[in-house]
């Protein structure tokens, strides 16, 4: 079925299940290759007001500059040492981003590459985002230090050529990633990484990396719940979040936006939701050919994320999460956080509605025909305002208004041609 290959972002992964967000934030996003400085800005002038509970960030680890394609994104997945210097910024920059994003709220989770260092076609030089030395072909990282001894020979075995066969990608069973990567030391690795990083590390997202029995809990500086950076591994995020739910970046903003509202209030694990630079994609016969563009720059440089007056982004940056569906529905999963999946709804085909307890009600429209119905939403009687197609400002609605009967009842109608095919209305957004 269209809807239910549309919502198929579910992942089928469940964490060690603690997110250390401030409580009643739920969900957090994935503010893709921006710099900490801007990181530090948003934090403190979006994402914290609007309820964020977090800001997962690009790995901050030094890595290879590569020039063809030009500074394509998929560097920053190339380490060569643990200096934090990046294209994102410097250390104390980094440092500065979660101090002041921690004192509004705001938690910061590295996306860290602490399995591998760069392929071996890397070569040798400083061609590095800190001018750092290496040799990948001899697997030579002064600067960590590494040398051959510290790599797991006989487990690298060339290029990954099927990202959807699993066998190439990983062994669960703790073997190696089969990648032209080069694959090091776990333990190792992990040591030195948290030990630059400066603070305690705690695995979030455990999967790929399940032989390392106690990765998080071993490191033992610092009580968890006190920790100021936890880690996502990368490696686990092809097509789910870590330890809950994601959502892919679709091509059409429309489904995108249906398929991260269903994301949001749906009760399954913990939300990230993506922001990023290129929009809409450029697809032709089927394949995005702006696939490994990097961030928006000036010869290399990372723009600035400026706001436009209309609250939006500027410079070349897209920010889905400043969009009115999608930080609404960030606000939807707050309120809703804690009630049970309930009045689910369907007509056999892509109309689907389903509440929270008696706290949230949505509905979804991905048919070829209009929806006209009578649904009960489980919530107490009073006029709500859809907080997708508008905001409760001072009382009002700047979009449509819902009326809930005394019996919890209320008549939907969603064209399928409408800009946002989906209504949602939550306790808060009661007028």
């Amino acid at each position: 079925m269209k809807f239910f290959l549309l919502i198929s972002l579910i992942g089928f992964c469940w964490a060690q299940y603690d997110p250390q967000t401030q409580y009643g934030r739920t969900a957090i996003v994935h503010l893709f290759e921006w710099r900490w400085v801007d990181i530090a800005k948003e934090c403190e002038r979006y994402l914290a007001p609007k309820g964020f509970g977090g800001v997962q960030v690009s790995p901050p680890n030094e890595n290879i500059v590569v020039y063809n394609p030009s500074r394509p994104w998929w560097e920053r997945y190339q380490p060569i040492s643990y200096k934090i210097c990046t294209r994102s910024g410097n250390e104390d920059e980094f440092r500065d981003m979660v101090t002041r994003c921690n004192n509004v709220g705001v938690r910061i989770y590295v996306d860290a590459v602490i399995n591998h260092m760069c392929g071996a076609g890397g070569g040798a030089g400083t061609s590095s985002t800190c001018g750092s030395y290496y040799n990948a072909n001899n697997r030579d990282f002064p600067s960590v230090p590494y040398s051959a001894w510290d790599f797991n020979d006989g487990k690298c075995d060339g290029e990954i050529n099927n990202y959807n066969d699993a066998n190439q990608v990983i062994d669960l069973g703790g073997e190696a990633i089969k990648g032209s990567e080069y694959f090091g030391n776990g333990r190792v690795t992990e040591f030195k990484y948290g030990a630059k990083l400066g603070t305690v590390i705690r695995k979030w997202n455990g999967e790929k990396m399940a032989y390392l029995k106690n990765w998080g809990e071993g490191w033992g500086f610092v009580p968890s719940d006190r920790a100021l950076v936890f880690v996502d591994n990368h490696d686990n995020q092809r097509g789910h979040g870590a330890g809950g739910a994601s959502i892919l970046t679709f091509w059409d903003p429309r489904m995108y936006k249906m398929a991260v509202g269903f994301m949001l209030a749906h009760p399954y694990g913990f939300t990230r939701v993506m922001s990023s630079y290129r929009w809409p994609r450029n697809f032709q016969n089927g394949k995005d050919v702006n696939d490994w563009i990097g961030p928006p720059n000036n010869n290399g440089v990372t723009k600035e994320v400026t706001i436009n007056p209309d609250t939006t982004c500027g410079n070349d940056w897209v920010c889905e999460h400043r969009w009115r569906q999608i930080r609404n529905m960030v606000a939807f999963r707050n309120v809703v956080n804690g009630q049970p999946f309930s009045n689910w709804w369907d007509n056999g085909s892509n109309q689907v509605a389903f509440g929270r307890g008696n706290r949230g009600f949505i509905v979804f429209n991905n048919d070829d025909w209009s929806l006209s119905t009578t649904l009960q939403t489980g919530l107490p009687a009073g006029t709500y305002c859809d907080v997708i197609s508008g905001d409760k400002i001072d009382g009002n609605c700047t979009g449509i208004k819902v009326t809930v009967g005394s019996d919890g009842k209320a008549h939907f109608s969603i064209s399928n041609s409408a800009e946002d095919p989906f209504i949602a209305i939550h306790a808060e957004s009661k007028l």
